[in-house]
């Protein structure tokens, strides 16, 4: 009786309506909680009648809580500043948690190593379009960053005598390019996103980081140039509220579900850039999407490149180790673009595998079954879940499916957001972005791999560095007025109550489809611009979306739309930005304009060449803006930054042709 009365009592602490705005709070230890303290928020009736809104007041707020989110959270808290974390993913199941291979830093476990040879592999990478200042800042902090997830508690895998395991990845070198293959990557087994993101989230609960889990972010709250915070939506309870903050940093994550075959999440649909683009700012290289090499045939899930950095290798179905002809030194870990090129043309000349000749085979087997159970264990398993084969006794069936974004929200190596006017760029004031979302361009072209979780990492501590740099705890976030957010609100009242013809996965499914068929792999200018009508005719079909569910609580259908019209804001500008670039350059490769275009023609020497204008050359970031009413596109042209933080500890890697 005594249990059932206990139990009646907790139910009655834990239970609040709709209408109620604080909750229970269990504390486990000083400045440890589970639940977020939301008793200073205020009810608000001036942004709607309909909607009761309620305000919070925080020094910083942080959307997204992927490795970069939480990595800026814990960062900012542990320095004194007061932090929101809004998510609509508990932290542990954001996207991060899905990287297999590792992370790039050049320890020199394996064998020497030096961070300028990583520098110029990240900016060879690039194919020369990413930002060597940035590149040099990622590049310099890595060894302090992965030591620091070491003693954080991320298990690595060890070497015999202790030290952090390296293994091969694609495009890593020695002594810039003639030393042969780096063993660059510090892993754990297959699994170290799912390590790593772990232990960050574990840091941040030693600090009092106040989370919105499964809170839905709507919109950036803009004043001019200046960033004010944003509005969400608590799925759970369906109330909205709107976060007033001096600081609002964006670390939303990728949007690979714009395409049918992907690697990511259903969750990743480029919420940030979407909020980004309806905020009126500039989103920059939309048109470089890297496809991974070896996703499973017909399921998309990731085989780590760390398969091929432990010594697997792709055959063609005449048993050929075809990477040779392509890429004679590098072989089977030259850059992803590289790889997922070659693969595409042996399936083009019918060398693929299959009863329709349609992918290519990864082949594992002839490695020691030991090594496989040690160092690639989460491997072994998804491809007996996935195609039902046993990697130790056959290949498995994969093809370049897409993985990453290299382009997103411009910004700054100190992650400070940009607005390029006139040739010239703007900082936004109180803005930031990090991880897949930001585009500091270290990636540039293309990514190598694990260099992303070396990124979010980096930057997320970056983030959280600027800010401290730049305001004290406790500064004043200003005010929210009566309408901040409205615009918001009436879009989401607008969605909620759509009664069109189209339901949303239908029209997602159509996006899907043509972004996979005419902004793939390989491109060529009349199937893109095909695809752009058809992604026109999509576009306007959000007006004719029909949302069944009217609640507000846990509404799925109304959450799937709203993430619709983050996806199309991102393809349109993605497949757009592609047909205008008239160029090949690492993941862009046109069929019809199969060269790079540089300033210089790199082939021959530099000298007596004279330099072409940036009108006149492609080695240059895109920028794009998008009408989001109607779906237009503008474009424009950012100078890619080739001056590093200090030329004499980090000269710059002059372009030449990229080879492997």
């Amino acid at each position: 009786m005594s249990a059932i009365l206990k139990l009646s009592s907790i139910t009655n602490i834990l239970r609040y309506s709709q209408n109620q705005v604080h909750a229970f709070r269990p504390v486990l230890s000083k400045g440890l909680h589970v639940s977020v303290d939301r008793r200073d928020a205020k009810l608000n009736t001036d942004v709607s009648k309909a909607y009761p809104v309620y305000d919070h007041k925080y020094d910083c707020v942080v959307i997204g809580a992927g490795g970069a989110g939480l990595r800026a959270a814990f960062g900012l808290v542990s320095k004194g500043f007061k932090v929101a974390v809004v998510t609509k993913l508990f932290p542990t199941r954001s996207h991060t948690i899905a990287a297999q291979g590792g992370v790039n830093a050049a320890l020199g476990s394996m064998e020497e190593d030096n961070w300028l040879w990583h520098m110029y592999d990240t900016v060879k990478g690039s194919d020369w379009l990413g930002d060597q200042d940035a590149i040099h800042y990622m590049t310099r902090e890595a060894p302090k960053a992965v030591i620091e997830l070491e003693n954080f508690g991320v298990p690595f895998s060890r070497t015999k005598d202790g030290k952090i395991y390296q293994r091969a990845f694609g495009g890593q070198s020695l002594k810039f390019g003639k030393g042969g293959q780096a063993h660059r990557c510090a892993a754990v087994a297959d699994r170290t996103g799912h390590s790593m993101l772990h232990t960050l989230y574990g840091q941040s609960l030693r600090y009092d980081c106040n989370y919105f889990i499964e809170y839905f972010a709507l919109d950036l709250i803009m004043e001019g140039n200046k960033c004010k915070g944003c509005v969400a939506i608590n799925m759970e309870e369906g109330t909205l509220h709107r976060f007033l903050a001096k600081h609002t940093i964006v670390a939303t994550g990728g949007y690979g579900r714009a395409y049918f075959s992907c690697t990511s999440a259903h969750s990743c649909t480029g919420d940030g850039n979407a909020m980004i683009s309806r905020a009126g700012l500039q989103l920059q290289d939309m048109e470089f999407v890297q496809f991974h090499p070896t996703g499973i045939y017909g399921a998309g899930c990731l085989m780590t490149e760390g398969c091929r950095g432990e010594g697997g290798f792709l055959i063609n179905s005449k048993g050929e180790r075809f990477m040779e002809r392509y890429a004679p030194v590098a072989k089977d870990l030259a850059s992803r673009d590289v790889v997922s090129r070659s693969m595409t043309i042996e399936i083009r000349e019918g060398r693929g595998v299959g009863p329709e000749k349609d992918h290519i085979h990864l082949q594992l087997h002839h490695l020691p079954a030991e090594q496989i159970a040690t160092r690639l264990p989460g491997i072994s398993e998804t491809a007996m879940i996935f195609t039902g084969r046993d990697v130790t006794k056959e290949p498995v069936p994969i093809i370049p499916t897409v993985h990453y974004s290299m382009g997103g929200i411009p910004t700054n190596y100190k992650t400070e957001v940009l607005l390029n006017k006139d040739g010239k760029d703007v900082v936004i004031d109180g803005l930031y972005a990090i991880g897949e979302a930001s585009c500091s361009s270290v990636h540039g072209a293309n990514r190598l791999g694990a260099n992303s979780l070396l990124d979010i990492v980096v930057f997320g501590r970056a983030a959280a560095n600027t800010i401290a740099e730049k305001a004290k705890p406790g500064d004043s976030p200003g005010e929210l007025s009566g309408t901040d957010g409205e615009s918001a609100v009436c879009n989401l009242d607008k969605v909620r109550y759509s009664n069109g013809n189209t339901p949303t996965a239908v029209l997602r499914l159509a996006m899907q489809k043509t972004m996979q068929t005419h902004a793939g792999v390989f491109r060529r200018e009349a199937d893109m611009q095909e695809g752009i009508k058809k992604l026109k005719e999509i576009y306007k079909q959000r007006d004719e979306l029909k949302v069944t569910d009217r609640s507000l609580i846990w509404n799925s259908d109304l959450i799937e739309t709203l993430e619709l019209q983050n996806l199309l804001a991102c393809a349109m500008q993605t497949i757009v930005g592609a047909e205008n670039r008239k160029e090949s350059r690492g993941a862009h490769a046109r069929e019809d304009y199969n060269k790079r275009m540089d300033e210089y023609d790199y082939s021959k020497p530099v000298e007596g060449q004279q330099k072409r204008p940036l009108g006149e050359h492609w080695r240059k970031h895109t920028v794009t803006n998008i009408d989001v009413p109607t779906g237009e596109v503008k474009i424009g042209y950012r100078a890619v930054r080739d001056d590093t933080l200090d030329a004499k500890e980090c000269p710059w890697v002059p372009p030449t042709i990229r080879s492997y």
